[in-house]
């Protein structure tokens, strides 16, 4: 990604999510950003490659992007979208609103809007997010290429071509990172359990995290594997382990517990 190969962008939406985003293309040499964001806080985004407005009545008359991110909570949709609509069969419009398919969207923007519907996740904050998208019959292959150049720079980006995937990819991706740092909340608890110093058991649970991800990272071996090869038979991580498999404990309340967020996210899908 080069800002002499990108067209001008409109992002609509500029918190959590958005702003991350924002980061990572202003990484990548962007240098035409306009983003629509009421918030006050917003205007912090401003610089030589992005214009904050608070609405869509300000936008330059003569703007025209090559592609609109949605990047607004999903429950706004309804009253933010239809004002985009202008921009369908010019740009590519790329959702990161959960729940919203890409039936009820077009339904806000027009049928044949270019749709690319995206879930995200929290570690693209710090470039070490995972997305994955679906596109939109209308989507021709330069608009899912743009996409996926935007999308890529805040980390991994995968394409689906079934839309119903998304709904396990947002109970495990999307909804990953809450089930790491409760984990880490979990160790850090019982390492208080066992007598730590709250400061030691906070940075040995923190960090225990940070550098399995690391390694695992840099591996070519499966989880399994690595998990095999930390385990000495006997030792004080095969009794741990015994406990939190028995009966198949953990294994079974973590598929239960991907299966309820998947189950969820088609309940809110619309």
């Amino acid at each position: 990604m080069s800002n002499s190969t990108l067209p001008s962008l409109l992002l609509v939406g500029g918190g959590r999510m958005g702003s991350a985003l924002l980061a990572g293309w202003r990484e990548r040499g962007v240098s035409s950003v306009l983003v629509v964001d009421p918030s006050p806080s917003a205007a912090a985004l401003a610089g030589p490659d992005v214009t904050v407005v608070a609405s869509v009545a300000e936008i330059p008359p003569g703007f025209t992007p090559g592609a609109v991110i949605l990047a607004v909570k999903p429950q706004m949709a309804s009253q933010v979208l239809p004002a985009y609509a202008r921009f369908a069969g010019r740009a590519v419009f790329i959702s990161i609103m959960a729940g919203k398919t890409l039936n009820a969207i077009a339904g806000m923007l027009g049928v044949k809007a270019a749709l690319v519907r995206a879930m995200p996740n929290t570690p693209a904050a710090v470039r070490q997010g995972v997305t994955v998208a679906v596109a939109g019959s209308h989507v021709t292959q330069a608009q899912k290429t743009l996409a996926d150049d935007l999308l890529a720079a805040t980390g991994l980006i995968s394409w689906v071509t079934s839309e119903s995937l998304l709904d396990p990819v947002t109970a495990i991706s999307g909804g990953g990172p809450a089930y790491v740092f409760l984990l880490a909340e979990l160790m850090e608890q019982a390492g208080l359990d066992q007598g730590l110093p709250p400061a030691l058991a906070r940075q040995m649970a923190r960090q225990t995290l940070i550098g399995s991800a690391a390694l695992l990272a840099a591996s070519d071996e499966d989880a399994a594997a690595l998990r095999v090869a930390v385990t000495s038979p006997g030792g004080t991580t095969e009794r741990a382990l015994a406990v939190l498999r028995a009966d198949g404990a953990w294994p079974d309340l973590f598929t239960k517990a991907i299966q309820a967020a998947t189950e969820r996210s088609r309940e809110l899908s619309t």
